[in-house]
């Protein structure tokens, strides 16, 4: 790595700490009613929608409504995209006349997009009307960035309310939070994406002829508008095939650090909205300074790799940064590295470079940053609420260690909380490695494989990861476009979105009834090193270890082989 390299790896630190602490105190307010400069704007809007809608903002849902409101309008969303993209070829804004989406293609897509995922077995360019991609898919974008961010809105007034029975109103928090955060923000992304060179048209194709004298056909579109959103709600959609790798979608390095900064800020802001709605700040900046430490060591590690490469490259007197297969020449090595972690510490999935390129042990770094639940800053609302899975494992083995009823922000932590956030861990292991294990046995899923050998293993597995993490990016090199691949995927995303969504819900339920108690000597500080340095080692220890049998059947699998002249 170059001086250069660390200089933006600081900067990137630096802007996202400093952008922190304005943006979480606006969202506390925005989510706890109270009024903001944009409200003179949107408060009439607001209010409008609640007549339209028959909305009570002031009723407070007790977890099971708030849930309940939660898969609704999931399920709604979900089944109003499949039918947009079955019957596409009969909407407007389709200059292309792309034809209809097959149905367990359009089924994936749906569901993909529905839990924030945005896997996609398919290149926007060549399948996806504008209509598609404007109102079935970006509409989502929005959505369902917005339930995980009110999720772990009422997880945090779950632990902040004393003795009560609701967590808040979803109706109300859906409002809030697309009207005051995600629309304004996107607007102004937008604005600046299309500065920086990204298109924005309702135009049809363009067709050119080459300088050798042949056709080619450039395709265009409304990209800017859904760029902004797919990067800021941690969706990751690309609107072209090759994602943040295009230069219509990433169109120079300025775009591309914004567009890594925008996936980490709302996050990074919930973090510090944590903290300072408990009145525990110090709190707060341990978590943050949590994430911010697994953060850069998965970047270092990740670029460390790939500078050095493949031993290969050195045998034929080119040096490490010839490793350039599968990455954009205008970004680099580092900065494909630095991209592929973002990416995937939140559960974003937008790529600039190809995972499947990646040398196996940079390519391992991604993989894992999914398998700990993406909770290093993690996907809008739920890097955070997947962080306070282990925040409670932390505080529960610290309490075994001392004989205490361990006690977190002054709620005691009980069977209850301890079992439904293991509920919600087992169900994420569980269904990546069984999912994986069904699809290196079944004959329609070795089928779709690219690569022999540990690559097609970690092929497989990353795609369940990524699916079950409600990532969206993938190894590469899978043709999944098939019934088989196109079903179990959706599974794997719906069960990693609600049945992790779910539990954590059911704990802010049972929390916002405790009383809270003044800690005493015995109670166990969450804030400081000591907090800090146990908490990262349940993440490694609970989080990584678990894998590990998997990941050695893979990418580690594949390194020695590498080290020995072997490829895949």
């Amino acid at each position: 790595m170059t001086g250069r390299d660390f200089f933006q790896l600081g900067l990137f630190l630096l802007v996202l700490l400093t952008t922190a602490k304005p943006l979480g105190l606006f969202m506390q307010r925005v989510f706890g009613g109270e009024k903001t400069f944009l409200h003179s704007f949107f408060g009439r809007i607001e209010n409008l929608i609640y007549r339209f809608c028959m909305i009570n903002p002031n009723e407070d849902q007790e977890w099971t409504g708030y849930a309940g409101s939660v898969m609704a309008f999931s399920a709604i969303g979900c089944v109003i995209t499949y039918f947009i993209l079955r019957f596409q070829s009969h909407l407007p804004l389709n200059p292309q006349h792309f034809a209809d989406i097959n149905p367990h293609l359009a089924f994936n897509t749906a569901v993909s997009f529905t839990t924030n995922t945005n896997w996609q077995f398919y290149g926007g360019e060549s399948t996806m009307s504008y209509f598609s991609q404007m109102v079935g898919l970006t509409f989502h974008n929005f959505m369902s960035a917005a339930v995980g961010i009110c999720v772990a809105v009422a997880l945090i007034r779950g632990f902040v309310t004393r003795e009560g029975r609701g967590i808040g109103n979803f109706w109300a928090d859906l409002v809030r939070c697309n009207l005051y955060i995600l629309l304004p923000m996107s607007f102004i992304l937008a604005l600046f994406y299309i500065s920086q060179g990204m298109i924005q048209t309702f135009a049809p194709y363009l067709e050119v002829t080459t300088l050798e004298g042949l056709k080619q056909t450039i395709a265009l579109g409304p990209t800017a508008s859904q760029v902004a959103i797919k990067m800021l709600g941690t969706n990751g959609g690309g609107f072209f095939n090759a994602n943040a790798a295009h230069p219509f979608e990433n169109p120079t390095a300025l775009s591309n650090f914004i567009q890594m900064l925008t996936i980490f800020i709302i996050p990074s802001a919930l973090v510090y909205q944590l903290g300072n709605t408990v009145k525990n700040k110090m709190h707060g900046w341990s978590v943050w300074a949590a994430m911010g430490i697994v953060f850069v060591l998965g970047a270092l590690v990740c670029a460390h790799f790939e500078y050095k490469g493949n031993p290969k490259f050195t045998s034929m007197g080119l040096s490490s940064t010839s490793n350039m297969e599968g990455k954009e020449v205008r970004f680099g090595i580092f900065n494909s590295a630095l991209f592929a972690t973002v990416t995937t510490d939140a559960s974003c999935g937008a790529v600039n470079a190809m995972h499947d390129s990646f040398t196996p042990l940079g390519g391992l770094v991604p993989l894992t940053n999914i398998m700990l639940g993406e909770l290093i800053f993690g996907g809008v609302g739920s890097g955070l609420y997947g962080m306070i899975i282990f925040i409670i494992l932390t505080v529960f083995i610290a309490g075994l260690m001392v004989g205490r009823t361990p006690e977190y922000l002054g709620k005691k932590i009980e069977s209850r909380e301890v079992q439904l956030v293991s509920i919600a861990m087992v169900v994420m292991v569980f269904t990546i490695l069984v999912m994986a294990a069904w699809g290196v046995t079944a004959k329609d899923g070795i089928a779709g494989v690219s690569n022999p050998g540990p690559h097609g293993f970690s092929q497989i597995l990353y795609a369940y990861t990524s699916g079950v993490g409600n990532n969206g990016s993938a190894l590469g090199g899978l043709s999944g476009n098939t019934p088989f691949w196109d079903i179990t995927m959706a599974l794997a995303m719906f069960v990693g979105r609600f049945l992790m969504m779910i539990p954590m819900l059911a704990v802010a339920g049972s929390m916002v009834k405790k009383r809270i108690h003044p800690g005493g000597e015995g109670t166990f500080p969450v804030h400081g090193g000591l907090f800090i340095g146990l908490l990262l080692g349940v993440i490694l220890l609970v989080g990584a270890l678990t894998f590990f049998p998997a990941l050695t059947l893979g990418p580690i699998l594949e390194h020695f082989e590498m080290l020995n002249g072997k490829l895949y």
